[in-house]
């Protein structure tokens, strides 16, 4: 086989291969019913998008009709009614739609710190540390099956830079800890026998890799505030507790050294990969990177190669030294592409054509969100989206924000509600899991509100979840499954009592719903149960009380394009245990 290098083409700014057929319905080709379960449930349409003005068949960027695209370019040209239009055809990737059918992600924080009984490590800590008697994998994919998850993702790096893998590029991993157990390769093997997909967080910081020169310097400037009585932060806490050691990597975050033409991956001596990059079995991609950047990058390229395929690669844009002094110019937009070239449906998180950040580490979702976004820049050159605020921001996509003057492009971009089960994202003794019904009632805040879950469960140092974990993980599960695994009209003729009502849109066609309101019929009689804006992939709706109905129906009150609402589903809530 000839040898493969790629020069990594920019990404188009549509997606080519997933595109689906829009067409507009009337009203009465709306309704849904649910004739076989006696329920009547139906959706009527009482006002939509402006359709856009007839165009040519042939044009500039500005005519001619709108095609499904992932993420779509905000011509100068465009009116308003166009741009609504182009939002109405913004729809999901095939690895985005699978993502958001993966409802519920068990989050991994397993490292240095779960050994040192820290949140955040400083980089100077000894690999010898980190030591755990066992590693029982297979014990955690059961706490996360038990509690509902269809996906888990690991900290194969967290900020202080300890690899949970033994990496050619870094001395500080799990080879120098005792018994060297390659904590990715255990996680990954056990995560697809239990039948989970499997993400990968690998944080773009790294105090490991701070300088070591600067780290001495800053640690005398640490000493001297503290001296002073000035309030120090939790990275420089953390730094002086340490401080008679020097960062254990080899000095590459924020070096100053010079972006080269850098081969990736960059074989080590002996590098058992060798024959594989000549023949081309292995791709390899010349890239421009300073030291950092070319050393992230062959760690990414290792887990894709080593452990892939990865369903999803968490990353953010931490950047905690800044304030300190020292930065790492992280160059997201090639990070990006040798990912896809690499991986093309890994959903990225803080990436183009992945996800977002839903704003708060609450695992709440807004009362109104939105997958279509808007972005100030091209997705593909930015972290975060190009979305203003890191994505806190109470708006994200509504029809103000799309039509704002610095929207540049739109694009398909769902949320992610990200918790803790405990206090901490790290295991530590003294602290206590969530209720069963505290995480129930953060599913319906999450998943119920058109994000995606992604629940940290942190394992403890002998290497296995907490049994009172395990109880909280298993009665929420249990009680996700009792009320929403079971739609009532399905148990056998109306009327039927329920205090949850479950909407979604077919996100094939996008995401179009911007105002609701749910209706039941009893006794002849119709009336509103429930309002609301948002729709997308699921909308839970629970109601203040019980009702009793033979029939619902939804009423579509303001719209971006026709709509595509799935058959509604009607649950009565059950409680937790415990």
């Amino acid at each position: 086989m000839a040898r493969r290098t790629e020069r990594i083409p920019r990404p188009p700014t549509t997606h080519p291969g997933h595109r689906y057929r829009a067409t507009r319905r009337t009203l009465g080709a709306l309704a849904l019913t649910a004739a076989a379960a006696l329920l009547p449930v139906q959706a009527s349409q009482a006002s939509q998008a402006a359709p856009t003005a007839p165009a040519a068949a042939r044009g500039g960027p500005c005519e001619g009709p709108v095609r499904p695209a992932s993420q779509m370019a905000v011509e100068p040209c465009d009116t308003p009614a166009r741009v609504i239009d182009k939002a109405a055809h913004i729809v999901p990737t095939k690895g985005q739609l699978a993502w958001q059918q993966r409802e519920v992600t068990a989050f991994t924080h397993f490292g240095m710190n779960t050994f040192t009984n820290r949140e955040w490590g400083s980089g100077a800590e000894d690999e010898k540390l980190f030591h755990p008697s066992r590693i029982d994998a297979d014990q955690w994919m059961r706490a996360y099956k038990a509690a509902g998850a269809e996906q888990v993702m690991l900290t194969a790096k967290h900020h202080d830079g300890f690899v949970l893998y033994p990496s050619r590029y870094s001395p500080h991993t799990v080879e120098a800890s005792p018994g060297s157990p390659d904590v990715v390769g255990a996680y990954v093997k056990a995560a697809r026998k239990a039948g989970l997909k499997v993400g990968i967080y690998l944080s773009p910081s790294d105090g490991a890799e701070l300088p070591h020169a600067w780290h001495a310097k800053w640690v005398e400037e640490i000493r001297r505030k503290q001296q002073e009585g000035k309030p120090l932060s939790l990275p420089e806490r953390m730094a002086l507790a340490d401080g008679d050691q020097a960062p254990r990597g080899l000095g590459r975050f924020g070096n100053g050294s010079k972006v080269t033409e850098r081969t990736i991956p960059t074989l080590v001596p002996g590098d058992d990969r060798a024959a594989a990059v000549r023949s081309g079995k292995l791709p390899t991609f010349h890239v421009q990177a300073d030291d950092y950047d070319a050393y992230y990058l062959n760690q990414v390229y290792e887990l894709f190669t080593r452990y892939g395929p990865l369903d999803e690669l968490w990353l953010d844009g931490a950047n905690p030294w800044t304030d300190s002094g020292i930065t790492q110019k992280y160059n997201v937009a090639q990070w990006f592409k040798v990912i896809h070239q690499l991986s093309p449906d890994t959903v990225v998180f803080a990436g183009p054509q992945g996800a977002r950040w839903v704003g708060n580490e609450k695992g709440v979702a807004r009362e109104t969100e939105w997958s279509v976004t808007p972005s100030t820049d091209d997705p593909w050159t930015v972290m975060a989206g190009g979305l203003p605020n890191d994505s806190t921001d109470p708006d994200i996509g509504s029809r103000a924000k799309l039509l704002a003057p610095t929207t540049k492009y739109l694009q398909w971009y769902p949320a992610e509600a990200d918790v803790s089960l405990r206090p901490g994202w790290f295991h530590h003794p003294d602290e206590h899991p969530k209720t069963p019904a505290q995480l129930m009632d953060l599913y319906e805040k999450s998943v119920g509100r058109n994000a995606s879950l992604l629940l940290n469960v942190p394992p403890a140092k002998d290497g296995r979840i907490a049994g009172d974990d395990l109880a909280a993980l298993t009665a929420f599960g249990a009680a996700v499954h009792d009320t929403y695994g079971t739609d009532l009209k399905a148990t056998g003729p109306g009327p039927y009592t329920f205090d949850r009502i479950g909407l979604a849109e077919d996100i094939r066609h996008g995401q179009r719903v911007e105002r609701f309101a749910v209706q039941a019929r009893s006794g002849g009689a119709w009336r509103t149960v429930a309002e609301g804006t948002t729709i997308g992939h699921r909308r839970i709706l629970a109601l203040p009380g019980a009702v009793t109905a033979d029939a619902v129906r939804v009423r579509v009150l303001e719209s971006r394009g026709p709509t595509r609402l799935q058959p509604v589903t009607l649950h009565r809530s059950r409680p937790p245990a415990g």
